[in-house]
């Protein structure tokens, strides 16, 4: 996702990333995105819930006039309800084994660390 938004920027359309994985995010280096600590697939509000949903999505297009800095990630300070799922992330008899989140950008080749550092 980040990648193809530089490109698409590169030829002068401006994107927005909307992400739950900070981690990712922060790796892929996209010219402009928002973070929200919500399950992933998650990213945009509760299934079903369209006023939470067009509030995120609202709250991100105003990305494209207050992000001004390459690369800035803004941090949503919404709230799931409860923590439950994250334990659920994490829960290895629940068929999931990812590593819990963390801020640390992890690249498969030290090529893809030099393309999303822009360097």
């Amino acid at each position: 996702m980040s990648l193809i938004a530089r490109f698409l920027e590169a030829g002068g359309t401006p994107t927005l990333c909307t992400a739950s994985a900070l981690d990712i995010i922060t790796a892929g280096n996209p010219p402009r995105a928002v973070f929200v600590d919500y399950p992933l697939g998650n990213t945009l509000g509760h299934p079903g819930d369209a006023q939470e949903q067009y509030a995120i999505t609202r709250r991100a297009l105003e990305g494209f006039e207050t992000i001004q800095a390459p690369g800035e990630i803004v941090h949503f300070e919404n709230d799931w309800g409860d923590d439950e799922w994250r334990g659920n992330v994490l829960d290895a008899s629940l068929g999931d084994q990812r590593a819990p989140r963390d801020e640390v950008p992890r690249y498969q080749f030290e090529e893809d660390r030099i393309a999303a550092e822009g360097a």
